[in-house]
């Protein structure tokens, strides 16, 4: 019966935003590419996706949430069962609108995804495509990987030791309105929108939706040093936080400090170089528009957020500093010199748009439909 109908692509990359925005730049891609395509997003009641996915005019279906517990828990001993109960409602949502392809970003829905498009019903297989984002994979993409009919990543080793010879390297799918932008034809309009004058030197400081307590405390301490050399900040310091900053001199740059940036696409335009996190997304975002970055890894974890960056760092589009040494005075110093070392600053521009993958939303969607019409032939 699906075989008439438009081809149909369930996308499972619910949880986090650096799951659902992936998702959706695939979904905006796919549709560019096949008009006739029908997309499903497998979301939890507890994601991001129950209000990005409907944002963006796709169908949303929940399911139960399958996270791993990092320690001996009465989670734990649940898990068996949330995954059955998970796998039994996506081999429904796969059923019912005929899938012809499941595109996994991990995160919470994609082991139940990844399980259930194995046996949607008997004889009946949905091929699986697996992309991570990130350097260093999460449990969901291991396990998805070791029967995907493609792997594809942002780095050419994330992790997945058993299949390295299959990764495809394409990147990580970001939302056309970052991908298209052109920094130097928006630029006066992004200064005027903030406040900067056409000729300033503007650091973009931004940690994440909800900011980085340490990245604000470096860049507000450094702010009377900044204003004495001439540097105007855009700093997004998130919404439960706030700066404190000193009352500005006569004749002071602006320090334009926001809770939150609704308008990345006019921060990126506006700025010379960026101090952030290194999320896989927030890495992404920032070499595909070619904006130089001191990147600033999150100091807990497995080392990923280092790892995301390097590829950039090593390609001369960036530096990586440690939390612990991103001090006001460093700020001040290192950061601040490298804002008034035009040349320096025109060459990591450079390197920043050459290692970033502008392109990568189209080729996953390209793969996902090459392989559900093989999937549909071979039916």
């Amino acid at each position: 019966m699906s075989s008439d109908r438009g081809i149909s692509v369930v996308l499972a990359g619910g949880g986090t935003a650096g799951h659902v925005e992936p998702a959706m730049a695939v979904a905006d891609a796919l549709t560019a590419l096949e008009p006739g395509v029908r997309i499903t997003a497998l979301g939890t009641q507890r994601g991001l996706e129950t209000r990005l996915v409907p944002e963006r005019g796709y169908r949303l279906e929940l399911i139960t949430p399958v996270p791993l517990p990092r320690k001996p828990s009465a989670d734990l001993l649940r898990l068996p069962w949330r995954i059955r109960t998970a796998v039994r409602q996506t081999r429904a949502v796969l059923d019912d609108v005929g899938a012809d392809v499941v595109v996994g970003f991990g995160g919470y829905v994609a082991v139940p995804a990844y399980l259930a498009a194995r046996s949607v019903r008997p004889g009946r297989r949905v091929p699986v495509v697996v992309h991570e984002a990130n350097a260093s994979a999460g449990w969901a993409n291991r396990l998805g990987a070791r029967w995907a009919r493609r792997v594809l990543a942002a780095v050419p080793d994330p992790g997945l030791g058993h299949v390295r010879r299959h990764v495809e390297v394409v990147g990580v799918p970001v939302r056309a309105s970052i991908t298209s932008l052109d920094r130097g034809a928006l630029r006066a309009q992004a200064r005027a929108h903030f406040g900067f004058g056409d000729d300033a030197r503007v650091l973009l400081v931004f940690g994440g939706s909800q900011g980085a307590q340490s990245l604000n405390r470096a860049v507000s301490g450094a702010a009377e040093a900044l204003a004495r050399q001439g540097i105007s900040v855009l700093h997004a310091h998130g919404p439960k936080n706030a700066l404190e900053l000193r009352t500005p001199a006569a004749g002071d740059p602006p320090y334009v400090a926001v809770p939150y940036l609704s308008r990345m696409d006019l921060a990126y335009a506006a700025a010379d170089l960026a101090i952030c996190r290194s999320g896989a997304m927030t890495v992404a975002e920032v070499s595909a528009v070619g904006l130089p970055a001191v990147y600033v890894p999150l100091p807990i974890g497995n080392g990923e957020q280092r790892l995301n960056a390097l590829p950039v760092v090593e390609a001369g589009g960036g530096m990586i500093v440690d939390d612990r040494d991103l001090t006001p005075d460093f700020v001040a110093g290192t950061v601040a010199e490298l804002l008034t070392d035009r040349a320096r600053l025109s060459a990591m521009t450079t390197a920043a748009a050459l290692a970033g993958h502008r392109d990568a939303a189209q080729r996953v969607a390209e793969i996902a439909l090459e392989v559900a019409r093989d999937g549909r032939a071979q039916r």
